[in-house]
């Protein structure tokens, strides 16, 4: 494989409304004079991705197995935490990203989102 050819992706599926605010809100900051005043809402955003990728990769694929009640909980209860944990975290690093950092962060969104 050459460094030019396109790498290979997994991407998940997500609700409609939450692509339809993805979609608004990058178009928002990316219009913005100052993106700066779109870091809670980006943050929250990728918080909100960050729990539907989680549930796309790996709570349905249990739902699908057919895993039972108790695991599916145990499941659920641990994706829970792992997002409590992790969502001040990444609105925090977020909260201090520069103009500059904001656009690329929408940018890679964006190629995510195909």
């Amino acid at each position: 494989m050459t460094s030019s050819a396109p790498l290979p992706s997994l991407r998940f599926c997500y609700a409609e409304a939450l692509h339809v605010k993805t979609t608004r809100l990058l178009e928002t900051l990316e219009q913005a004079e100052d993106p700066a005043k779109h870091r809670s809402a980006l943050g929250d955003l990728v918080v909100e991705l960050t729990s539907a990728g989680l549930d796309d990769y790996f709570l349905k694929p249990l739902q699908l197995a057919k895993v039972g009640f108790v695991v599916q909980q145990t499941a659920n209860l641990g994706v829970a935490g792992a997002t409590r944990i992790m969502a001040p975290m990444i609105r925090n690093i977020i909260g201090r990203l520069d103009k500059q950092q904001l656009l690329i962060i929408s940018g890679y969104i964006r190629q995510l989102m195909g």
